[in-house]
């Protein structure tokens, strides 16, 4: 929308008044580099299975994950958050600490092919646990 002198109550200041000064001058402008996305990795081989309540996003077995990590690559997001989906779930939580857990799997792949990918890991235990709840009860 642009704004006319005679629509504004109230003249802005003189690094408000164009729209490629507000532009200019503004706080905030978001770049791919702010981005992190979240990489769902589900037990399993050749998944890629969709997730409902968020359309284009999936849930990946580690065999195919490396699909999405070149596409966000492509796309200039170099950072991503892992959420792990484990085959199964125990009262502990015990997938979430293994050393084979999926979670565990996939940095090593992924760090392996991918030594510049800054990775980030969901530490709750909700999706580990048979009860849902986000620590050993």
């Amino acid at each position: 929308m642009k704004l006319e002198k005679r629509d504004l109550v109230i003249r802005p200041r003189r690094l408000r008044r164009t729209d490629v000064l507000r532009r200019l001058v503004r706080e905030t402008c978001l770049h791919t580099d702010d981005f992190i996305a979240p990489v769902f990795i589900s037990a399993g081989e050749n998944k890629k299975n969709s997730i409902p309540s968020m359309p284009g996003v999936y849930q990946w077995s580690i065999d195919r994950v490396n699909e999405e990590i070149d596409e966000l690559l492509t796309a200039g997001i170099d950072k991503i958050i892992l959420f792990g989906i484990p085959a199964e779930k125990d009262s502990t939580g015990s997938d979430s600490y293994s050393s084979n857990g999926i979670i565990q799997q996939s940095l090593k792949k992924l760090k392996q092919k991918y030594p510049d990918l800054f990775i980030i890991t969901d530490v709750c235990f909700c999706e580990y646990t048979d009860h849902g709840h986000c620590g050993v009860i």
